[in-house]
């Protein structure tokens, strides 16, 4: 079986690793001075985690152990520390660290505190949130952010000069170009992407063999990873400032990228409430409208329904004051998680309520306007709150007229109350 062309052409040393500079630059001050420190790498696929380590194990003169979290656990990592303990320091890559649990991590920290393991771990996910503070604390974090497209560009040049790589391949400038482009960052994308359009184009890559090479692969949506939440966060903020084209767009990617069309949906019916809510009250019912209409008309032509919503809401006036005004009423309750509602508003059903004064001097909104503004609803202890105070734009300018008229009645109706 033949090594794909990523690992074949994989950098052998630190001076020939591209597109991580400070990294690069860091990591030989380190080989220097001869200090090995541990390590998390976080970035998204194709960025160089795994050909850091392999290339730093390398000129450290440290053995190399290469872990997934997916398949190895504490059991692994008790033997490799005991190897450690007889043969001496060895550099352990943990790929997917994130996905090790709190157990396991505790159990790989007292080794690496040690120094028996130099831990270097790869994870696409956020250190903060999957890396206990513990480890993480013992251990640098650093960013690799996606290949610029020279990078890229660069890589697909060596690999054709490679010796290992395609020698007597031949290819296009404006194929390198669109495979350097599509590869959106990601190294081993592109290097297979190449590989693979060199076998489709005979040897040549040809502009044609290299589209065919990509199709929807040029499309970065990792379900479940950073990449995959970056474009919902871009599509959410474009819709919140009232971008539709660039809603439009990050929909499109989601879409074509291949997440659920009814996760989309659901996230916009989270932004007709948050950022449009009462500003246009119409907007929820467009959003839940979409989300029916695709899962009554499928893909491909349920898609459009989710582009309307989108482009709806993105146009929409805004306010958050819904969002807001919930927020400080979920405050207020936390505050105060056992008020007493007032007793006028508390429903008699039996004699000895009625006794204790349950329901006594409610007025009927219908029967007496005047006692019903006039009366307390909320506990004594929030007598004076205000939670929702609604924006200038949209239906919410009515709205905000509206209250402004009612809480002005009820400051009244409550004086007048008062002097009688």
């Amino acid at each position: 079986m033949r090594v794909p062309l990523p690992e074949r052409v994989r950098p052998r040393r630190l001076d020939e690793v591209v597109g991580q500079d400070e990294l690069v630059r860091r990591l030989k001050r380190m080989v220097r001075e001869k200090a090995p420190a541990s390590m998390i790498l976080w970035g998204p696929p194709g960025t160089g985690k795994t050909t850091v380590a392999r290339v730093l194990a390398e000129e450290l003169g440290l053995p190399f152990v290469h872990l997934s979290a997916v398949e190895a656990g504490v059991k692994e990592i008790k033997a490799l520390a005991e190897r450690a303990r007889k043969e001496g320091p060895i550099l352990l890559f943990f790929d997917e660290i994130h996905r090790l649990n709190k157990a396991q991590q505790d159990y790989l920290l007292p080794h690496v505190e040690q120094g028996h393991l130099v831990l270097i771990g790869a994870t696409t996910e956020n250190p903060s949130f999957s890396i206990i503070p513990a480890l993480r604390s013992r251990a640098r974090v650093y960013l690799l952010r996606p290949l610029e497209k020279e990078a890229i560009r660069a890589l697909l040049d060596r690999a054709l000069g490679h010796p290992e790589g395609l020698p007597g391949v031949s290819a296009e400038e404006a194929a390198l170009d669109l495979l350097a482009e599509a590869a959106a960052g990601d190294a081993r994308r592109a290097l297979l992407a190449l590989e693979l359009a060199a076998e489709l184009g005979g040897g040549r890559v040809t502009l044609e063999a290299a589209k065919e090479a990509l199709g929807r692969e040029n499309l970065l949506m990792d379900r479940g990873g950073d990449a995959f939440y970056d474009l919902i966060s871009a599509l959410h903020k474009s819709v919140r400032g009232s971008h539709a084209d660039a809603a439009l767009y990050y929909l499109a990617r989601m879409l074509e990228g291949g997440a659920d069309p009814l996760y989309v949906a659901r996230r916009l019916v989270r932004m007709a409430v948050e950022d449009v809510g009462l500003a246009d009250p119409l907007a929820l019912r467009v959003a839940l409208a979409a989300k029916e209409a695709y899962q009554f008309l499928g893909s491909p032509e349920g898609e459009l329904a989710l582009a309307e919503a989108t482009l709806y809401l993105a146009l929409a006036p805004k306010s958050n004051a819904v969002y807001r005004a919930y927020s400080e009423a979920v405050r207020a309750v936390r505050a105060h998680p056992a008020a007493p509602v007032p007793l006028h508003l508390r429903n008699a059903p039996t004699a000895l309520m009625k006794r204790l004064g349950y329901g006594q001097g409610y007025a009927y909104y219908h029967d007496d306007p005047e006692g019903s503004f006039a009366q307390a609803y909320l506990p004594a202890a929030l007598a004076d709150a205000r939670f929702y105070q609604p924006g200038e734009e949209g239906w919410e300018k009515r709205a905000k007229e509206r209250l402004t008229e009612l809480r002005r009645r009820f400051a009244e109706a409550r004086r007048r109350a008062r002097t009688r």
